[in-house]
């Protein structure tokens, strides 16, 4: 951008801007000195000024994470600063959970659903509602990844828990109105994900496909009585029972095997969208149960609907149409991430669509009437196939994809995916959508059980691929903030970022793009160019997308920090779980609050010298953790924020309390999962195994 441009489009939007603060946004208007200098972009204009409330995991119906506030721009950004904080107790697991705003009010909820009621001006709080689910919880307590985000809607907050309730909570007393218990006890199906609201209903689904034979489905409730509306499966039952509707029995014409024995997956566990234009309701499926086709479905298949959306009556739960991004999936390349609705200009014809970027490192743009492709392409490395066939909407998967004869290829992406949970934005004034992507590779092969293959345990991982040889080379990974044009499908401008997962983002018709690093920096951007316009240092490492309202006539940006990586990946900082510093944190112009000087602390690795490791229980201790306790504790012992780091923790030094801990549950209520199944043979190999593991790391983690 030129001097001169730059200068004109600052006087020019900068008079518009004065107009629309000043007619809609009371005192907000720029003083007549000012108003040449504090911009905002053409887009703010034509922009709906409606933005009072966030009262959707993304705003509104669109689901698409954009605020047509524009009080906050370019042109005065440098006048932001922290309006006030509000610290969490340590263990209050954050990740990407996200608030909501109604009317001066702000819900959020963080570790095992607990709902947070606080004036969204003062920060005070106001209540808090515990639904104590690490007590009702089996183990299901051992998969929980903690609560993404709420819903609000008729004066209630909605929020599933991790044992499978979805609750209903009077908004403004932060009682209990009721609770419908959404999974079987002992069923592996847990809730982390938000639930929707629609029309009356609340729809949620749940998780549990990466752990046992779950068979997927998502449940519609009446919003004032909590009574069940209906339900759909989302991949077929035992033939032999009958099929619950005409769906499944289509759905089982793609399936091979006895596939109801592995529960098939396909569960609703993260990204919906309500449509009242078309009534419907867009579902993001899950990965097959388990992952390798080889094993679930031997003889091949599409499995539907595995990985797809889904589109259903919103008053009946009828099918209406499905599209399928991955038929008969194999790697985790689950379509569970963003379903944002918009209206696009696509060759001289305003459509209807979905924009999805799902993991399998495609951008899809989708005709939502009738759920037919319009376009895709990949907005990351993809080696896994060579184009989306847009006759057919099918990939193009190269002879390698599905490793045959249990060769092992190394596949962009990795089962994390090009896109996480992490939500992407939308812009219409832009036309541009803001996309955390990131580029890791993995190799996937069979297990060497392949024909014997079992699920092991209660909510152990059970991904069913195998273990690829230490030689393999994996490429170097990186991530990025990309702007996407959704109708041209390229790239328009990038951020290189420091690490591969960072946080979901906020665009505003003030021509900025809000998200947060793995780093602990809250970054804002011209959503036109890509400039850093602004950057605040949060103190802590943050995964959860900002939301924007306003209050008395004032727009705020608020976002939950805090970092719940598994695994620790060696760049940037490291976020310890019991001290970093979890707030949720609140921004206005001329905010002048202060957070307390940082401090960085991390406890020592703990060595115990006279301790004698056992290589053969070593051996034994890490095939157990990478299976059991990696998941929270991070692979091969590096912790990541999730849980406390066991190489700096006394519980594994001594073998009593560590059989307390993992055998007897004695701190199940701080959300560390009892398995009594374990012995306290194999408990020790545990031991053997941090013990080694903290001695080798002593000289390099330190």
């Amino acid at each position: 951008m030129t001097n001169a441009y730059a200068a004109t489009k600052k006087i020019v939007i900068g008079l518009m801007a004065g107009l629309l603060l000043g007619c809609n946004q009371g005192d907000s208007q720029p003083s007549p000195t000012s108003v040449a200098t504090e911009t905002a972009p053409p887009a703010a204009a034509s922009a709906a000024v409606d933005g009072a409330n966030w009262e959707r995991y993304g705003r509104t119906y669109k689901e698409d994470h954009f605020s047509p506030l524009a009080q906050i721009h370019e042109g005065n950004i440098n006048r932001l600063g922290l309006a006030w904080y509000q610290d969490l107790p340590t263990g209050s697991s954050v990740g990407a959970s996200a608030p909501l705003a109604v009317d001066g009010v702000l819900y959020y909820a963080v570790g095992f659903s607990v709902i947070h009621a606080t004036d969204a001006k003062t920060g005070k709080l106001l209540w808090q509602y515990d639904p104590k689910a690490f007590e009702a919880a089996g183990t299901e307590l051992r998969s929980g990844w903690g609560v993404r985000g709420i819903a609000y809607g008729d004066g209630k907050v909605f929020t599933g828990t991790i044992d499978g309730r979805l609750i209903a909570i009077d908004a403004a007393t932060g009682t209990l109105v009721w609770s419908a218990q959404t999974t079987e006890p002992g069923d592996s199906r847990y809730i982390t994900g938000m639930p929707y609201v629609m029309d009356g209903k609340v729809i949620i689904g749940h998780g549990g496909a990466d752990f046992a034979p779950v068979r997927g489905y998502v449940t519609a409730y009446d919003m004032n009585t909590g009574e069940q509306a209906w339900r759909f499966y989302t991949v077929p039952g035992n033939p032999a029972d009958g099929f619950e509707n005409d769906a499944m029995a289509m759905a089982a014409k793609t399936w091979t095997g006895e596939w109801w024995k592995y529960g098939g997956g396909a569960t609703a566990w993260h990204a919906m969208a309500y449509d009242p234009e078309f009534n419907r309701i867009y579902i993001g499926t899950g990965n097959g149960a388990p992952w390798n086709q080889k094993i679930r479905s031997p003889g091949g298949g599409d499995n539907l609907f595995v990985c797809s959306i889904l589109a259903l009556d919103a008053d009946t739960g009828e099918y209406v149409w499905h599209y399928q991004v991955n038929p008969g999936e194999t790697w985790d390349y689950n379509a569970n991430m963003d379903i944002q609705l918009a209206e696009l200009a696509i060759a001289g014809e305003t459509r209807k669509v979905i924009l999805h970027a799902p993991k399998n490192g495609f951008f899809y743009v989708i005709d939502r009437s009738d759920g037919k492709l319009i376009s895709a392409e990949p907005f990351a490395e993809v080696s896994w196939a060579e184009r989306i066939d847009l006759e057919t909407g099918r990939p193009v998967e190269i002879p390698a994809a599905r490793f045959p004869d249990g060769t092992v290829h190394v596949l962009y992406p990795d089962m994390f995916g090009a896109h996480g949970v992490e939500a992407m934005s939308y812009n219409p004034g832009t036309g541009l959508v803001y996309l955390p992507a990131r580029n890791k590779a993995s190799p996937y092969t069979d297990p060497e059980d392949l024909e014997s293959w079992e699920y092991v345990g209660k909510n152990f991982m059970n991904n069913s691929m195998g273990k690829a040889p230490a030689d393999v080379e994996i490429p170097p990974d990186n991530g990025w903030l990309a702007a996407w044009d959704p109708v041209k499908q390229q790239e328009v401008w990038r951020v290189e970022m420091d690490n591969i997962h960072n946080g979901g983002t906020l665009t505003t018709a003030g021509n900025l793009v809000v998200q947060g690093r793995s780093t602990g920096e809250l970054s804002i951007y011209a959503a036109d160019s890509g400039e850093k316009i602004w950057s605040f240092d949060a103190q802590n490492g943050i995964q959860a997308q900002p939301i924007s309202y306003l209050v008395d006539g004032k727009q705020y940006i608020s976002l939950l920090v805090g970092w719940r990586g598994s695994s620790y990946s060696g760049e940037g900082k490291r976020w310890d779980y019991h001290t970093q510093k979890r707030r949720l944190l609140t921004f206005a112009l001329d905010g002048q609050a202060q957070l307390p000087a940082y401090q960085e602390t991390t406890s020592p690795i703990i060595d115990v010298p006279d301790f004698d490791v056992d290589e053969t229980k070593a051996a034994a201790g890490k095939v157990l953790f990478n299976r059991t306790c990696s998941i929270c504790h991070g692979g091969n012992a590096k912790a990541g924020g999730a849980a406390p780091d066991l190489l700096r923790s006394a519980v594994p030094t001594n073998l009593d309390l560590l059989v307390a801990v993992v055998q007897q549950g004695s701190l199940k209520s701080r959300g560390m999962p009892r398995y009594e199944e374990l012995s306290t043979a194999e408990v020790e190999n545990l031991q053997h195994y941090i013990r080694k593991t903290a001695r080798e790391s002593l000289d390099t983690e330190q």
